[in-house]
């Protein structure tokens, strides 16, 4: 694993409240980083754990500094307030994690216009002015960063007609991201993308995906959290530009045994479920 350190780096990310976000969140923190979190959940759930409230303070309670923001990343003006707080509160940006999605496998007669419209606003319009938003600041940190939870693209009909709507929105994220590279890249701003080969367990799997028997094929969030740290502390202007599997990268860093990442302590790898996209 890399020896280099995320102390005192600035994140600033979508959601976060529970499940990856808060994983990648809490991995930083056991660093000492900052973490802002720009996040709609100011009340509990009924049915989900977590409000951006909690989650600031398992990050503080990991060693890091936490700015818990309670605002809609489909609104400019709470992205730039976001934006401005986390400078205000921190002093800069180092990094922006667009974390936050919405996801439907609906088929395309099946899916809700209002429905099409959301994972279109939160997933690609949000990733794409968050990260716009903070990029005049990024600019001027040391080592800056963008990441962006979405697939690489792959054009296979499988996927491309598994959840038309739903692939859209994610392939849209990635399209963003990777534009970003190009243009950001003479800044010095790295933009990359990270997804998993397999499922991992979290409330958006357990209720959109598969239930119970799902997430115990899956793993934790965890091994997302390691990847996304290597990806981090990367020199910017060298590690941009890419479609990066969690895997990939943590074998990478010298993992070889991800065994200690199986949601069901002992289950072998190749019975874990294949997450969608690769």
């Amino acid at each position: 694993m890399s020896e280099n350190t995320l102390a005192g780096k600035t994140i600033l990310m979508s959601g976060g409240s529970r499940g990856i976000g808060l994983a990648i969140a809490l991995r930083a923190a056991r660093d000492g980083a900052n973490v802002a979190l720009l996040a709609k959940t100011d009340t509990p759930h009924p049915k989900l754990e977590g409000t951006v409230h909690s989650a600031a303070e398992q990050i503080r309670a990991a060693g890091g500094r936490a700015l818990p923001i309670v605002g809609d990343v489909r609104s400019d003006d709470d992205v730039t307030e976001a934006v401005l707080k986390t400078q205000g509160e921190f002093g800069g940006i180092d990094i922006v994690v667009n974390n936050a999605s919405v996801i439907d496998l609906s088929r395309s007669l099946d899916l809700p216009a209002k429905k099409y419209d959301l994972m279109q606003d939160v997933n690609v319009r949000g990733t794409f002015m968050l990260s716009r938003t903070a990029a005049p600041i990024l600019k001027d940190a040391a080592n800056p960063h963008i990441l962006s939870l979405s697939p690489p693209l792959n054009l296979s009909p499988k996927w491309l007609g598994a959840h038309t709507g739903y692939t859209l929105a994610k392939y849209g994220m990635t399209m963003a991201t990777l534009g970003m590279a190009a243009e950001f890249g003479p800044l010095g701003i790295a933009a990359n993308t990270l997804w998993p080969a397999t499922t991992i367990a979290t409330a958006a799997v357990q209720f959109a995906l598969g239930g119970d028997a799902m997430m115990k094929v899956s793993r934790t969030p965890e091994i997302y959290a390691d990847a996304a740290y290597e990806v981090l502390v990367q020199p910017s202007r060298e590690y941009t530009g890419q479609s990066l599997i969690v895997e990939d990268v943590l074998r990478a860093a010298g993992v070889e045994d991800f065994s200690r990442y199986a949601a069901v302590p002992g289950t072998p790898d190749d019975q874990l479920f294949p997450d969608i996209f690769l």
